[in-house]
């Protein structure tokens, strides 16, 4: 890291701009349209070519993704952000977007900003033609730092933040698109993996990461497993920013790049050491020296998948550029045990769920709001009635001058309003004993949630709402040293909840993987791909593993890849306990047929389609409640576009009790879209059902074509009774059915009774 630190300090004395400790004038904030400053060149002569690097971060991305509002008294805020510490900036500069309402641009305010503590300049509060007032500051490079700190401050703030009756009439907003735009120079870390994931990604980054894979000639399973429980590990580590691969065969990334393959094996030119042992080595990129190419070689899947695992274990020693990885047990998972989701055998505390860099008390009025984030298995399941307890241990400031009638705790859950909790205890009683000077503050509050409020990713939101009272002095408005906290004893209990769920659902595979991750390493489930897959089909495989590496924080430790349909011997027989998630294209017609032979679709041509159901299987669906399929709509829609790309989902054909997931494109151009669709929070609340089309023009279009089937830990005497809950329509003609049926079976008895006893009496 000192080597790092020296060449980033030595590299920056020759780019840097010199630093002047003065306010930027608004002369100097640069038109919208004027071209920015060339970054400076090297030196001719020069041994390596130093390649430069641009880049740009938005508020968005340094997590505000609504921007930052002043407003309610709060006229001053940040934003901190780091950058990758192997570039240095030579060229920055600040494009602020506000919108600012009537009422401040009448008060003919300024917003000062600062970089870090130094100034940056002042804008003006003023009318533009737009909604929007757009600005562009050129920032000195020496200010950036890898930590940096951007701080807003509405100069007349003091005067307004005394007036009792702000609510939003003051308001100035930065929007979430303001951005630094940044040019700067690559460093070369060397050959090192010790600096691993560097520099493929680097954890200061906020950007979303974009990582080169490359494969021999020859493709084969394990390596793409290989691949696959990298990049894995790869989104674990890039966490909220994202990471999408591209994939080369038999040939070199032009930047920094992750090779995998046998000994002896070339990849675009260069050949892979030769070595009994499992092998990770990072050499110079022939291209260009800067950047660096880590090679991952194995003679077999056991030697692949050790180098592989023991690439994401790190802890390599300084000044390592390679290491001979002897054999290693990798540990197998246990179901729903993936580090990121929230435990349910018991209560957890909203402490054990916040970030190290979070914390449950606030200071002063004006703060944010305290966010609890927490992911949860997608399939939990409780019955009619039944709730999820969130108990909360609250804690307000005991200033005089507070107003405590209207001040209070505000919960939401994933947005929805839960509820407004008050400082003092409400009820007649309560309220009299206050005002006798007796203690009447609540501080403890059971919420029951209901299922439908937890998802697969939920954030808990907690806003304590400080009113002060009329008569308050303006001086205590500007205190900082109260404290607002969540108690420690708060929690949330999911531990009455069962596994259970109707699947196909591709809602719980965007938002989780499931039901890939019920075992997080994939030690049952199968990868497929296509005989001979195109790049895009890899890359496209290994951005949904890295999504699953993501959601859950286990690295596929244990996953298996084929390369097309097995028709006999050892890939049957692994496929006929283990789920599928497949990637094609609608050009790989044999690979196709052969995965879609037994499900509800079925390939004409180029084009999908949905198969026609037999009358049985009709007669089955009625019987079973199951009259919502949407299989003519979804064929119509199929035949009707020509550039899509989706997810498509059916049973297993070697299991009925396991599932297949087959993300499929018109073509790898689509195709390669649907990183970014991902991405989208509309198109992900759009998936559901067994069948998703994305297009262009129309967004997402969800079916529901085949039948769905239960899956889960629910015993079979409770799973008749969820049954019966499930189809009281059905049941009720079922009974109806019955009744007339005994009915008429005791009719026709106690009629014939009647007849022999009439005939005995006409007898006698």
């Amino acid at each position: 890291m000192k080597r790092l630190t020296t060449l980033a300090v030595l590299v920056g004395a020759l780019f840097m701009m010199p630093l002047h400790a003065e306010d930027t004038s608004i002369e100097s904030l640069l038109k919208l349209n004027e071209p920015a400053e060339t970054p400076p060149v090297p030196p001719p002569g020069a041994p390596v070519f130093i390649p430069s690097v641009v880049n740009s971060i938005s508020l968005a991305q340094m997590g505000f993704p609504e921007g930052i509002s002043l407003t309610g008294g709060q006229f001053q805020g940040g934003a901190s952000f780091t950058l990758p510490v192997d570039q240095v900036i030579t060229t920055a500069r600040l494009e602020l977007n506000l919108k600012v309402s009537p009422a401040m641009v009448a008060r003919n305010a300024t917003m000062q900003l600062m970089l870090n503590g130094q100034p940056l300049g002042t804008v003006p509060l003023t009318v533009t033609d737009s909604d929007t007032a757009r600005y562009q500051l050129d920032i000195p490079s020496a200010l950036m730092v890898s930590s940096n700190n951007l701080s807003f401050k509405i100069n007349d703030g003091d005067a307004m933040q005394c007036q009792r009756d702000l609510s939003d009439k003051y308001r100035v907003t930065i929007m979430a698109d303001s951005r630094f735009e940044l040019e700067g120079q690559q460093l070369d870390i060397g050959a090192d993996l010790s600096h691993f994931p560097r520099p493929f990604f680097d954890s200061m980054q906020m950007t979303p990461a974009a990582i080169a894979m490359a494969f021999p000639a020859k493709l084969s399973g394990d390596t793409l497993s290989a691949s696959a429980l990298i990049s894995s590990w790869m989104g674990i580590q890039a966490d909220y920013r994202g990471v999408s691969f591209a994939a080369y065969h038999d040939r070199l990334p032009e930047k920094n790049g992750i090779l995998i393959g046998h000994p002896g094996e070339q990849i675009g030119g260069l050949t892979l050491p030769t070595t009994e042992q499992p092998l990770l080595k990072v050499v110079d990129n022939p291209a260009n020296p800067v950047y660096k190419l880590l090679l991952v070689v194995g003679k077999d899947d056991a030697s692949l998948r050790a180098a592989a695992w023991r690439l994401t274990r790190g802890n390599f020693a300084m000044q390592t550029p390679s290491v001979d990885v002897t054999t290693q047990t990798i540990p197998a998972s246990k179901p729903y045990d993936a580090p990121r989701w929230i435990p349910t055998d018991r209560p957890v505390k909203l402490s054990e769920l916040i970030r190290k860099d979070q914390s449950l008390t606030t200071t002063g009025l004006w703060h944010d709001a305290l966010r609890v984030a927490f992911r949860a298995a997608p399939d939990l399941f409780l019955w009619d009635g039944e709730t999820i307890p969130l108990h909360i241990g609250y804690r307000f400031p005991t200033e005089s001058w507070i107003d405590e009638d209207r001040s209070w705790l505000s919960m939401t859950m994933n947005d929805t309003f839960l509820h407004n909790l008050p400082v003092n205890k409400q009820g007649a009683l309560e309220t009299l004993w206050h005002k006798l000077g007796g203690d009447a503050r609540q501080e403890k509050f059971d919420m029951p949630l209901e299922p439908y409020m937890i998802y697969g990713d939920n954030q808990l939101s907690l806003y304590f709402n400080i009113q002060p009272k009329a008569s308050a002095p303006c001086s205590v408005l500007l205190n900082n040293n109260i404290k607002s906290r969540i108690e420690d004893d708060s929690w949330i209990d999911l531990s009455h909840t069962r596994h259970f769920a109707l699947l196909p659902n591709l809602s719980y595979f965007v938002g989780a993987s499931f039901p890939f991750t019920r075992l997080a390493d994939y030690s049952e489930t199968v990868l497929m791909l296509p005989e001979k897959p195109t790049e895009t089909q890899i890359a496209t495989l290994l951005d949904m593993t890295a999504r699953s590496g993501n959601a859950t924080g286990t690295a596929l430790g244990r996953n298996r890849v084929l390369l097309g349909v097995p028709t006999g011997g050892a890939g049957v027989e692994l496929l006929n306990d283990r789920d599928v998630l497949a990637v094609t294209g609608l050009d790989q017609h044999d690979f196709n047929r052969a995965i879609l032979n037994t499900s509800p679709f079925v390939m004409h041509d180029s084009t999908l389609g949905v198969r026609e159901p037999t009358t049985w299987e009709r007669i089955k669906r009625w019987i079973a409640g199951d009259w919502a399929s949407d299989g003519l709509e979804a064929d119509r829609y199929f035949s009707s576009n020509e550039a899509w790309r989706g997810f498509v989902s059916f049973r297993s054909p070697w299991n009925n009790d396991r599932l297949v997931v087959l993300a499929i494109g018109s073509n790898d151009e689509q195709l390669s879209r649907l990183h970014g669709d991902l991405a989208s929070a509309k198109i992900n609340a759009g998936i559901r059902g067994d069948a998703a089309v994305i297009t262009n023009e129309n967004g997402v279009r969800s079916f529901r074509v085949g039948e769905q089937f239960p899956s889960g830990e629910m015993p079979t005497q409770m799973r008749v009774i969820w049954y019966a809950n499930q189809h009281s329509a059905l049941l009720a003609i079922l009974g109806l059915l019955f009744g007339c049926i005994v009915g008429s079976a005791i009719f026709v008895l106690l009629r014939n009774r009647a007849k022999r006893r009439l005939d005995l009496d006409n007898r006698k």
